[in-house]
């Protein structure tokens, strides 16, 4: 659990979902995390990770990362103002279950950091544990990201209708300041 109380910028978007369209919505987002997020704990856990830190594959998903998270960081700040500039594609319009749980997986899974991270994490695990244990410590890693995020959707929810209007608007805006600051500096960083 210590692991997930790096709030990042998903967790915020969950928080920032959840209060503006609702707990369901939030929640099918916090699904779409823990699966991306179960996926990159599997694959570090069978040592992908050191594959994956081979210098043009970091090259290639930096600059794929980086106009992800830059194009859902923008379509994050215009839609707060009521408009979209990606109207052709289905999934920034009309929020609804299925296109938050694509657009949680679409940030989730290109954000490189995602993988680097876990796989420091099972990297010094796999020292301690056998594989058992190691198991059971990712099916523990999963949960809480399950456990922590529907908390998030939760309070975000219960806390929309506190929320004025203004602060919805801003907090759209600064998910999305966010993952453009992070899709930038990913791309700058060696």
């Amino acid at each position: 659990m210590i692991l997930q109380l790096a709030v990042g910028p998903m967790c915020l978007m969950v928080f920032n979902t959840s209060a503006t369209y609702g707990f369901l919505v939030g929640l099918s987002l916090v699904l779409a995390i823990s699966l991306i997020d179960a996926i990159y704990i599997i694959l570090s856990g069978l040592g992908i990770a050191a594959i994956i830190n081979k210098e043009k594959t970091i090259s290639t998903i930096k600059v794929l990362g980086c106009i992800v998270l830059v194009l859902f960081g923008t379509s994050s700040i215009t839609g707060a103002f009521g408009f979209t500039l990606l109207p052709a594609l289905k999934i920034f319009s009309d929020v609804t279950n299925q296109n938050i749980f694509i657009q949680g997986i679409l940030l989730t899974a290109s954000n490189p950091l995602t993988i680097i991270f876990w796989g420091g994490v099972f990297s010094t695990q796999v020292v301690e544990y056998g594989k058992k244990q190691l198991i059971f410590f990712g099916f523990g890693c999963i949960l809480s990201t399950l456990f922590f995020l529907t908390i998030v959707s939760f309070c975000g929810s219960i806390l929309s209708g506190f929320l004025p209007q203004i602060v919805i608007k801003f907090l759209n805006v600064m998910v999305g300041a966010i993952l453009i600051y992070l899709g930038i500096k990913l791309l700058l960083k060696k």
